[in-house]
């Protein structure tokens, strides 16, 4: 039985790759920092089939434990400081976190056991102020925030230890994913909680930033197996996950709405507190050398991705007791 450490797995990404490891049947070790309150809630319908062990990318002596102790054959990174507006306000933090503990975790794999094969998980936000498009593995970087910055040194810093270490360790830069599971913070997961809530007459606005930001979305279940897929490759190689598509903030807004019936003109306000103080105009991924090396392909269309995630939270506010507001997001 095969076994796989991941770090964020309280994270949307973390959680779908655990529920996809485990249909592989890997033994699943979940890495969480210590905390008085356990973030389980993803993954608590697996969560007696998965091994939580704490350890933290900010003390390398604690990856070192966890790596002697439970020495998997894989490492999927997925743990960072990940919400871009954050990365403004708490910059250094995301540094300490996004940047350098890829290096902590990588040396802590060298030190331990260079076989074991390490997945680091790269970002569009790298590409921020495009050079071309669309986005490949080969199209220069500019990043324009924090976090954008820190991720392209979590990415240069694999390449620069599978190099020079010979070590099974790659990239996946992946593209915009979202789900159910996404964070209330985050701008779809907003929006499709906005749009049910005003749907089920317990809100009356919407208050977004930026509507003419473009983004490539794609199902997030998709991107956690082709993570898996360049983990079992003969050659370590970075790839793009995208779907190759491109839509506005604004027309993820209006299939939002249309789905309930209602005139998104009627709730949405332009807040300008909401927009990014460097904004990333569009970002459109080219997906071909996963498409031909892997095998991988996106199964789910951005309006369908729209309408699942919409309905998805209509059901959630069936089930629980909705709270008196949604969190704000810059774009």
């Amino acid at each position: 039985m095969p076994k796989a450490l991941i770090t964020g797995i309280t994270g949307q990404d973390g959680s779908y790759l655990a529920d996809f490891l485990l249909q592989k049947d890997y033994e699943v070790i979940g890495m969480v920092r210590r905390s008085s309150t356990g973030n389980f809630t993803r993954f608590k319908h697996i969560q007696d089939r998965i091994q939580i062990i704490q350890g933290d990318l900010i003390d390398p002596v604690s990856l070192i434990h966890v790596l002697e102790e439970h020495r998997p054959d894989e490492i999927y990174n997925l743990a960072a400081q990940s919400f871009v507006p954050t990365s403004f306000s708490q910059p250094l933090l995301t540094g300490e976190v996004t940047a350098l503990g890829v290096t902590r975790m990588l040396e802590a794999i060298r030190i331990v056991d260079k076989t074991i094969r390490f997945y680091q998980a790269s970002s569009s936000e790298m590409f921020g102020k495009v050079r071309e498009v669309p986005q490949s593995e080969s199209t220069p970087f500019y990043p324009r925030s924090p976090y954008g910055v820190a991720k392209l040194y979590g990415h240069w810093i694999t390449v620069n230890y599978r190099e020079s270490y010979d070590m099974f360790a790659v990239s996946g830069i992946l593209f915009n994913h979202e789900s159910p599971r996404r964070g209330l913070e985050f701008l779809p997961r907003k929006v499709s909680r906005g749009v049910a809530r005003i749907a089920a007459g317990l809100a009356s606005e919407l208050r977004l930033g930026n509507l003419e930001a473009r983004r490539d979305w794609g199902y997030a279940p998709d991107y956690v197996e082709g993570m898996w897929m360049m983990l079992q490759q003969d050659k370590p190689h970075d790839y793009v996950l995208a779907t190759g598509e491109t839509h506005s903030v604004g027309e993820f807004v209006r299939i939002a709405f249309k789905h309930v019936n209602l005139d998104w003109e009627k709730y949405v306000v332009i807040d300008p507190r909401y927009y990014r103080p460097a904004e990333v105009d569009l970002l459109v991924g080219n997906p071909t050398k996963a498409r031909t090396e892997l095998g991988w392909e996106p199964s789910v269309t951005f309006a369908e991705l729209v309408q699942l995630m919409v309905e998805a939270d209509l059901a959630l506010l069936e089930t629980t007791e909705p709270s008196s507001s949604t969190p704000n997001i810059n774009w």
